[in-house]
């Protein structure tokens, strides 16, 4: 059995001459060291999943755009509410002041020449 496989070894082992050496390593391989396989099921899965997120995300983009254009909008409105109530509030002010007794009897003794009656005299029908 050792004979054997000393004969196999020696069937193995060739030795090359440097000439022969660099033929066989300029030779172009029969077949190429990797192949590569490709998986169009998956590839187009993929590129399926890919453009998904990508039509996802530009929805999110746009979608917190829209929405902070109108928070601004809002923020806006609320501000002009608050300028308009505080502009109700002055007007009443006024309109009280104007409706004021007071202010009333200023005007008509000093504008307009009246004065209080000093006796009332009321007439009844019996």
């Amino acid at each position: 059995m050792l004979a054997r496989q000393e004969e196999y070894y020696e069937e193995e082992v060739r030795v090359l001459t440097p000439a022969e050496e660099e033929k066989e390593l300029r030779k172009a391989p029969k077949e190429p060291l990797f192949q590569t396989v490709l998986d169009t099921r998956l590839r187009s899965h993929g590129q399926l999943l890919f453009l998904t997120m990508t039509v996802l995300a530009l929805l999110v983009t746009v979608g917190s755009g829209i929405s902070a254009s109108r928070g601004y909008e809002l923020v806006a409105i609320q501000q002009q509410a608050d300028q308009l109530e505080q502009e109700n509030e002055r007007l009443k002010i006024e309109i009280a002041k104007l409706k004021s007794p007071d202010r009333i009897k200023a005007i008509a003794q000093d504008q307009l020449g009246m004065s209080v009656p000093r006796q009332t005299y009321f007439s009844s029908e019996k």
